[in-house]
């Protein structure tokens, strides 16, 4: 088969690019940038593109599929001569769903957690090896990539996202998948350029929910007041299993589960991965794992890549980076720190850089979502807020929606690195979260300081 991806240079074009590669299909495609690791990835393969840019000449009858990037505008040229000549342009989640369809789906939602839920279940299917088809939002320890597609596998793991499909296809991509085993972990607001309202965004939701394979199932987190209350009131005809965080403790920085042979040490901590993992432990039942098998291989389960990830520790002082940028994650993310160091000083730093965080009417939306932290510390840059053509955001403005008037507030790189640089991290706990990069901010320079 020959496939044709307009923008493979993106971190799920470029990983299921690969796995096509590897399945033996003529892959081509196009970007307008390309960056590592996907540049390096690409090239590896024999997969990168000679020239950078958008080439209609690609596009020809003897393609049998397109696959279009989010990344990709509607008017872009490759896009525009493949609906001329009449070819199926599929969105990433549709096509996936096309090589899925003979197979038992597992799709993995939520607002958040999704990506750590759905790297636990890999991992312990991995640990037994049982050879699944998998989808996942992170690079994880033991996977080459980060998609697998074959023909002989009889699951296929899907981590469910509720963002736009593609720039001609307006639908969340967890609406496409249609699974059998379905799980999700939570309802908390988020992509408000997409969804405008609270009702918007928990409606995607229960379409989710009726998209579950009559006589499937949902495990779902019951402790989500909002989530509970959709769920039971669905009418589709599936089983409905809650779950709960499981009994734990912490003892001198290390989390024990409480399980039926007695207290047991894990990597992750912080209530909301214990939440996750008891998700997860559901679904691996639901796949034949039983649930001393998965206890067995969880233990060894140190997180998904940018997810509460340990990047220094020495001498009384460690440092996390996390991709954490909405409310609720901000909020579970420094309360586990605090827990797991309660002796410790937290010192929590928040990059606001996505559409919803930037903008004026969502950011209350995080008060009280740094008050755990000993200091709390928020970076923006107001030219990305004028590059998403926002409202104009004073510091003050940051320090009132976050309700701590000893927010301390950075707009400039260079003052927010010069920062990290000069303050003690003796005895503390440094936890960096953002979906960006701080402005450029090497994490080197800051983890060398140990």
């Amino acid at each position: 088969m020959r496939v044709h991806f307009i923008a493979i240079g993106g971190s799920a074009m470029h990983n299921l690019a690969l796995a096509l590669h590897e399945k033996g299909y003529q892959v081509t495609g196009s970007d307008d940038a390309i960056f590592e690791p996907s540049r390096s990835r690409l090239e590896a393969k024999g997969l990168l593109p000679e020239q950078i840019g958008w080439f209609p000449e690609k596009i020809t009858n003897q393609l049998d599929v397109v696959i279009l990037g989010m990344h990709a505008r509607e008017d872009n040229p490759e896009l525009l001569a493949a609906r001329e000549m009449g070819l199926k342009v599929y969105s990433y989640p549709e096509f996936l769903y096309e090589q899925s369809k003979n197979k038992t789906r597992v799709v993995i939602g939520g607002s958040h957690g999704k990506t750590t839920i759905t790297s636990m279940i890999l991992h312990v299917l991995h640990y037994h090896g049982v050879d699944v088809d998998y989808m996942v939002g992170a690079q994880l320890e033991g996977f080459d990539t980060m998609v697998k597609l074959t023909d002989s596998n009889e699951f296929i793991v899907l981590e469910g996202d509720e963002y736009l499909s593609s720039p001609i296809d307006r639908r969340p991509k967890f609406h496409l998948y249609k699974p059998n085993i379905a799980l999700l972990s939570g309802i908390a607001w988020d992509h408000i350029n997409v969804f405008p309202t609270w009702d918007n965004y928990v409606e995607q939701f229960r379409i989710f929910i009726d998209s579950i394979v009559k006589g499937g199932s949902l495990t779902y987190n019951q402790e989500d007041t909002t989530l509970h209350e959709i769920v039971q009131a669905s009418e589709n005809t599936i089983r409905k299993i809650g779950y709960t965080t499981p009994e734990y403790f912490v003892e001198d920085g290390e989390t024990y589960l409480e399980t039926n042979e007695g207290p047991m040490p894990v990597e992750v901590f912080g209530r909301h991965n214990l939440n996750n993992l008891a998700g997860a432990k559901w679904i691996c039942q639901h796949m034949g794992i039983d649930e001393d098998e998965f206890y067995e291989a969880i233990g060894s389960f140190k997180g998904a890549s940018k997810r509460l990830e340990k990047l220094a520790e020495k001498n009384g002082s460690v440092i996390f980076k996390d991709f954490a940028h909405a409310p609720s994650k901000v909020q579970a993310t420094t309360n586990a720190v605090k827990e797991q160091y309660p002796n410790k000083t937290v010192l929590a730093c928040l990059e606001l850089h996505t559409y919803s965080s930037l903008n004026t009417d969502f950011i209350k939306e995080y008060k009280s979502a740094l008050d755990r932290a000993d200091r709390a510390v928020v970076f923006y840059s107001p030219d990305a807020v004028a590059l998403k053509k926002l409202d104009p955001i004073a510091p003050a403005d940051i320090k009132e929606a976050f309700g701590r008037t000893d927010l301390e507030v950075f707009t400039d790189p260079d003052a927010f690195k010069e920062f990290l640089l000069n303050t003690s991290l003796r005895d503390t706990a440094l936890l960096l979260m953002s979906s960006g990069n701080y402005g450029g901010l090497n994490l080197e320079s800051i983890t060398s300081r140990l």
